[in-house]
């Protein structure tokens, strides 16, 4: 009862920002925005062709989950260069070029890109998702892999970026806010790292001691959990999620700094970040959903461990 008020009041206070960032934020552009924008959006709308028409071919559907670190590279570059790689629009990009790198690395890694780019291993939720009762017919399932995954995914990617396009043409110098949002997501981007090495090493290990022939039930400690509950983990049930929300969290406040957001906090490329928050609130409860039912002491770790805040630790021993 209490998690699912928590996540009630989690989703009306960020919706409540969406609106705020809508209302308040203004959306006047310059010409040289408005020339820009017009490049993301054809960018976009070729990524979304590309996604929905090979996805539905290849029956993959993970096109965009290939492309969701790529795109944002190639959107911050394409502001960057058209502002003149001025410092802060320079430091956005090299921010999420680090990005991009780390997260398509570690993506690749898990076996999702082959030469033949249509190809690899599609990520296993969607399979899971395709079980649904709702989508037992073809038609369903096309309709929301053209709206959801290839649309809606797309315009999410390109939204998150959004602020660096609020960055042009600014004249304000490179301030305080503008050094918090680089610090904190230089911090958001380390605690991310961190937290997908050390899941990679525990499935990769677990993975490893399965191979050779143990049962999972006899497997030593941790991995006879079945999930990951070393570094990070222990005290976070999904640092890396927290990782990733914050960093484009973060790097919203370079648009404060440019002073795009004229009265307050408030601009409406906040939207994005925001959205953001609102896909990983449903991503996190499905991921966790199945996680309940494939491992007996997931319950038990949600009892104890806080989604995002590292205020207690898990106790195996502790039911």
């Amino acid at each position: 009862m209490k998690k699912t008020l928590g996540t009630a009041v989690a989703v009306v206070v960020v919706s409540a920002l969406l609106v705020l960032s809508i209302v308040f934020g203004g959306t006047a552009l310059s010409a040289e925005q408005s020339g820009t924008l017009k490049i993301l959006l054809i960018v976009c709308g070729c990524s979304v062709a590309y996604c929905f028409v090979v996805g539905e071919l290849a029956q993959n559907f993970s096109q965009m989950d290939k492309l969701w670190s790529i795109l944002p590279i190639a959107y911050a570059w394409i502001v960057a260069i058209r502002n003149g790689c001025d410092l802060r629009t320079l430091v956005y990009a090299l921010i999420v070029t680090v990005w991009g790198i780390r997260l398509t690395i570690n993506f690749a890694r898990k076996g999702a890109y082959r030469l033949k780019f249509w190809t690899g291993e599609e990520d296993y939720r969607w399979s899971i998702v395709r079980q649904n009762p709702i989508f037992r017919h073809k038609l369903a399932w096309t309709l929301f892999d053209l709206f959801f995954i290839s649309l809606y995914q797309n315009a999410l990617v390109l939204a998150i970026t959004l602020p660096a396009l609020a960055c042009m043409g600014s004249n304000a110098p490179f301030g305080v806010w503008d050094i918090l949002g680089t610090a904190l997501a230089v911090g958001f981007l380390v605690l991310e790292t961190v937290a997908d090495e050390y899941q990679w090493k525990f499935h990769k290990t677990k993975k490893a001691l399965l191979n050779d022939g143990g049962a999972p039930d006899a497997l030593k400690k941790p991995y006879d959990l079945g999930f990951n509950t070393t570094g990070p983990w222990s005290r976070m049930r999904h640092p890396n999620y927290l990782g990733e929300q914050g960093i484009w969290l973060s790097l919203y406040l370079l648009a404060v700094g440019a002073g795009a957001a004229h009265m307050g906090v408030f601009h409406w490329t906040m939207a994005g970040p925001l959205l953001l928050v609102l896909l990983f609130m449903g991503s996190s409860k499905l991921g966790e959903s199945i996680s309940s039912k494939k491992y007996p002491r997931y319950r038990d770790y949600i009892a104890q461990v806080y989604k995002y805040l590292p205020l207690k630790q898990f106790d195996p021993d502790k039911n």
